[in-house]
């Protein structure tokens, strides 16, 4: 906060107004552009990815993005990008897993023409495409060892060398690398160049995977169905068991979990019964997951008990009990009630009607 004392000249308080305006305008450009890359939640985990997200993005700083496959790296990095100075240039992607060595060289490089048999013309390669701009290696663990050293003269010098070509060509290019590998291992394996391992490590920032995030689950699977159909919401037992799965291909897995039910159910609220087998099965088996990973809202461990359990018997009844727990925070009052459950009031009427019914037959 600047303290200007009075009386302030009218040039240096209309500076200062103006340079705040100008950072609210960024931060709230930078917490949409975060949410747009799923970037969102509750969670420790996210909540530091997310701080170092938004202190990295103005810099032209290297940042390494590492987590396992499906916890957006991709979106990630283009959220770092469009977040930079370098936002109005080009971003330019390349996975370094999906092309042999001798064409990824090619690729990121250029080629001369007659360089080798086929190069039947020059061609410039994705750092001098990528000029002004910002350029991200995904996999960037499988680039090979020969390919290594180039990577880092571009890193240190701003200088690229096409294949076939005795000149060097100057790039300015930011680079963000992403990878699913533990770099530091395949260092100590002789597998990845330590001195390049430390020019991409400027940054580091880790995605968690889904499963130790499970607080961000329900808050996840709101926001996709949300930008698919706004007025639609899961019931307490579907997100119940949501949180209970281990989500092995993380939010990327959530998120088309949620556009195949908006697919196949495209009316009313989605429930347990609308999730799919594997999902329901695996959050059974994960219910054995080790103390303190998951817990009921009356703060009890979730368990498997030796001789198994009717899964869909404790959800229902882990759903009436969040029912009722929102009935006796609001007091009786079932439509603030409907909004603590994330439920129409509607639902929640027949899910009370459903509650009466079985409590009668009981």
């Amino acid at each position: 906060m600047t303290v200007l004392e009075k009386p302030a000249p009218l040039e240096l308080l209309t500076s200062e107004i103006a340079q705040a305006i100008q950072a609210n305008v960024e931060l709230h450009g930078a917490l949409h552009a975060a949410g747009d890359a799923g970037i969102i939640g509750v969670s420790p985990g996210i909540r530091a990815a997310l701080d170092i997200l938004l202190l990295a993005a103005p810099t032209d700083a290297t940042v390494l993005i590492e987590g396992e496959t499906g916890t957006g790296k991709e979106l990630v990095a283009q959220a770092l990008h469009k977040l930079s100075r370098r936002a109005r240039s080009t971003m330019v992607a390349v996975n370094c897993a999906a092309l042999p060595e001798a064409l990824l060289e090619s690729e990121l490089f250029g080629h001369v023409k007659g360089a080798f048999t086929g190069a039947d013309s020059s061609r410039q390669g994705r750092f001098r495409q990528a000029d002004g701009g910002t350029l991200f290696l995904d996999e960037l663990g499988e680039m090979p060892l020969s390919l290594q050293p180039k990577l880092l003269r571009v890193l240190q010098e701003g200088q690229v060398q096409p294949v076939g070509s005795d000149k060097v060509q100057e790039v300015d290019v930011r680079v963000i690398c992403a990878t699913n590998q533990n770099l530091a291992s395949l260092v100590a394996q002789g597998r990845f160049r330590e001195d390049l391992y430390y020019r991409v490590n400027v940054v580091p920032l880790r995605l968690p995977p889904l499963r130790e995030r499970r607080e961000d689950i329900s808050v996840l699977a709101k926001h996709f169905l949300q930008l698919r159909r706004g007025s639609r919401r899961f019931t307490p037992a579907a997100l119940a068991a949501l949180q209970l799965y281990r989500w092995p291909g993380n939010v990327r897995e959530l998120e088309n979990l949620v556009e195949r039910l908006d697919v196949l159910k495209p009316d009313g609220d989605l429930d347990l019964s609308d999730l799919p087998a594997e999902i329901v099965s695996g959050a059974a088996a994960d219910a054995s997951a080790p103390p303190g990973a998951v817990y009921t809202p009356a703060s009890t461990p979730i368990s498997l008990p030796p001789e198994g359990l009717d899964l869909y018997a404790v959800l229902r009844e882990l759903e009436d009990r969040l029912i009722n727990e929102a009935l006796e925070r609001t007091q009786g009052n079932k439509n603030q009630a409907a909004r603590v459950l994330g439920l129409n009031r509607t639902t929640l009427v027949e899910k009370l009607r459903k509650m009466s019914r079985k409590a009668d037959a009981s």
